[in-house]
């Protein structure tokens, strides 16, 4: 069963043009790649749950791996493994009244709804990971002018140099290094101003509607803190080595609980790197099942010679 609280696809879903996933030389929106994979799960048995979201995990026997996902609606899952791809949440801007914008003129993605209700004005995109170099290609064939809030003091430090190459030669995308928005102006929920800070400390003030941001995230793993998984400093689960010796590379520190992608402590955040550890992981899913199958046979095994003891059998006699 495949458990996803909004809809399928994750942060992967919201990108306009995944353009380094293998076999798409062309490139592909994500939500067209996540579209496909969707049918391909479903054709193979995967049952979804959309949107139905997990509160909590427990195990009932952690030697003989049985655990369940208690979910919002208030129903409850059992199961004998449980793989975790939550992703991570995207980072809100600190700034003030961001949330009274959110709902119509701040956004996280770049889909071709967006662009087209920015077609032919000035956006301000704040980020400069590769994810915001894509919007930014990707919006500047819609928008008049793209202003990218960089704070560092070079792209290269944090995009693929194809992205930066091909930024630089787009006229109409002006990078602003060592900038901070001071504030956002606007009413009644439309946003009509954005004012950032830059290195020399002046103030710049441009008219603008759409604000988006692609400044990083933060793992989904609040709702795993009470369930006993090792998460590192920033939150991410532990896996492998890390979650302790013997275990597999996509092992928790719970056994039978693996965790993939994004969320997973150490993973590179790429689409093709979560799509290789899910494929990863049916290998260990399956050594899994099968120690707990025997687990459970040696346990069923010991009851029944426990229930046979000449003990027992000599009172069963008289």
């Amino acid at each position: 069963m495949v458990l996803d609280c909004r809809s399928f696809g994750g942060q992967a879903g919201a990108s306009a043009r995944i353009e380094n996933y293998l076999g798409f030389p062309t490139g592909i929106s994500g939500m067209a790649l996540m579209a496909r994979a969707y049918n391909q799960a479903q054709k193979f048995g995967a049952e979804m749950a959309i949107p139905d979201e997990a509160t909590s995990l427990a195990a009932h026997d952690p030697r003989l791996g049985h655990f369940t996902l208690n979910l919002r609606i208030g129903e409850r899952v059992n199961a004998r493994s449980v793989v975790l791809a939550t992703g991570a949440r995207y980072r809100r801007l600190d700034v003030e009244n961001l949330d009274a914008f959110e709902a119509s003129s701040v956004h996280y993605w770049a889909s071709p709804l967006e662009a087209k209700l920015c077609a032919d004005q000035e956006v301000v995109l704040v980020g400069a990971g590769n994810s915001a170099g894509q919007a930014a290609v990707y919006l500047a064939s819609q928008a008049a002018k793209v202003w990218v809030l960089v704070r560092r003091s070079d792209l290269t430090e944090t995009m693929s140099r194809y992205l930066v190459d091909r930024i630089r030669g787009l006229a109409n995308v002006e990078v602003v290094t060592g900038a901070t928005i001071s504030r956002l102006e606007g009413r009644d929920g439309m946003l009509e101003a954005v004012r950032w800070w830059i290195a020399d400390g002046q103030e710049v003030r441009r008219s603008i509607n759409h604000l988006f941001l692609f400044i990083g995230a933060e793992p989904n793993t609040d709702w795993l803190r009470a369930s006993g998984l090792g998460l590192d400093a920033k939150g991410f689960i532990l896996t492998g080595e890390d979650a302790g010796g013997g275990r597999h590379a996509l092992e928790t520190t719970q056994r039978g609980v693996f965790a993939i992608g994004d969320v997973r402590a150490k993973s590179v955040k790429r689409v093709a790197a979560a799509v290789g550890e899910g494929a990863q992981v049916v290998a260990a899913l399956h050594a899994y099942l099968a120690r707990s199958e025997a687990n459970l046979s040696r346990a069923e095994n010991k009851r029944s010679n426990e229930n046979e003891s000449p003990r027992a059998a000599k009172l069963n006699v008289q």
